[in-house]
């Protein structure tokens, strides 16, 4: 399995000709590796590949290209809802203790457990839930859309919380 001069001289062939090395592995055979040809090449000081992303190609006349078409980026519908309308009539928070959480209060966590100023959000939660209505629009996010097709103004609606009141706003 060992490079013999045959297989370097014809390594050094391919890796002229432009073959990736997976390319030359394959041709040379008998157990050499993708590495193999890369670490020998290394070692040899053959000239080092250039990324994909910086090399030029030449862009080809596309034949089904109209002068009116629109590029495609255009074309694509933007993802998710362009905004939801949110009134602000929040209660004002309530700051409570760990010991004092109860089913009638938000369980929101505000600052970090470690500092002296932790405490829980406090309001009363919505119905059936453990947060208040604020705390709810940061914990329940709409899951991403399976249909692209849907029409954009009503895509992932079915899946905000019924107690959402939204419009929804074009830009």
């Amino acid at each position: 399995m060992g490079w013999t001069p045959e297989k370097t001289e014809q390594l050094k062939k391919l890796w002229n000709e432009g073959h990736t090395a997976s390319q030359i592995a394959a041709m040379l055979g008998d157990g050499i590796s993708r590495n193999a040809v890369i670490g020998k090449s290394h070692r040899l000081g053959l000239a080092s590949r250039s990324h994909s992303r910086n090399i030029y190609i030449q862009k080809s006349e596309n034949k089904f290209h109209h002068k009116n078409s629109v590029p495609l980026k255009r074309l694509r519908k933007p993802r998710g809802l362009r905004a939801i309308v949110i009134e602000k009539d929040f209660e004002p928070e309530n700051p409570t203790s760990l010991e004092n959480l109860n089913e009638k209060t938000c369980r929101w966590p505000i600052g970090h457990p470690d500092e002296a100023n932790f405490y829980f959000c406090g309001r009363n939660p919505m119905e059936e839930r453990v947060y208040c209505k604020l705390h709810v629009l940061h914990a329940y996010q709409p899951k991403g859309w399976k249909n692209e097709e849907e029409d954009n103004n009503t895509k992932g609606t079915e899946e905000l919380p019924e107690f959402f009141e939204k419009k929804i706003k074009s830009a």
